[in-house]
């Protein structure tokens, strides 16, 4: 009999782009290969023209990126995709649209995120939360965590207007050392509230964590859909 074959998976992405190739060399990073047969199949829409969640959420302005992201999700199972991913945090208040487009399973990184969190502070009455306001204003990681009886802890107001603004330059291609330096004196306010464990919850945050260090214990969204995505692809191979 022969061997099942890896699945193949599909990609919402470009929200941002940056993030979205982020997210492909992480799939790389965690998948256990010796040669280019060994790496997941992924199909990717890089699509930087969906509607921004930043103005449909937080501004209040701008068009309902879903029908967007639904027609993406289509696309992909179309293409072969087996199961699907979305490279964006914030996106995953759309995932129920999603989930409907389609036939074919839908990771939801919010889930994946907060049980890692747990498993990495099983003792923590409390974690923190890295992102845009649309995260705060739509409680996504707020409702996951208040389910498992976790207190969700935000930045200052403040503090989140100055994390937007990172969030903002990264997207413009801004990765260097001073935003770096911004988003450690953002953590800094996290832990000045007893914060121990924090989740990082936006994938351009993401993109200017890598060999940085910090004073608590970050689980960032981008790695855990990473390894997910591996997993998902190989399972009954």
């Amino acid at each position: 009999m022969l061997e099942k074959q890896e699945k193949v998976a599909g990609i919402l992405g470009g929200m941002g782009p940056e993030a979205t190739v982020d997210l492909m060399r992480r799939i790389i990073r965690n998948t256990p290969a010796e040669d280019d047969i060994d790496h997941i199949r992924c199909i990717v829409d890089n699509n930087p023209k969906v509607p921004s969640r930043i103005k449909a959420l937080i501004e209040g302005t701008g068009e309902n990126p879903a029908p967007a992201m639904a027609d993406m999700a289509r696309r992909l199972e179309a293409w072969g995709a087996d199961f699907l991913c979305i490279a964006c945090n914030t996106a995953h208040n759309y995932y129920q649209d999603i989930c409907k487009a389609v036939d074919i399973p839908v990771l939801n990184m919010v889930n994946l995120t907060v049980d890692e969190a747990m498993e990495a502070d099983p003792a923590t009455g409390a974690i923190g939360i890295l992102a845009s306001p649309a995260v705060r204003i739509t409680r996504l990681y707020e409702k996951a965590l208040t389910r498992r009886g976790i207190e969700t802890v935000y930045t200052d107001p403040e503090v989140e207007e100055a994390l937007l603004d990172i969030i903002r330059r990264v997207k413009k291609g801004d990765t260097g050392r001073e935003v770096r330096q911004a988003l450690a004196a953002v953590v800094c306010n996290l832990r000045g509230k007893g914060v121990r464990t924090a989740i990082v919850a936006c994938t351009e945050l993401g993109v200017i964590m890598e060999g940085e260090t910090y004073e608590i214990t970050m689980v960032d969204a981008a790695e855990v859909l990473a390894k997910a995505v591996v997993r998902q692809a190989r399972a009954n191979n």
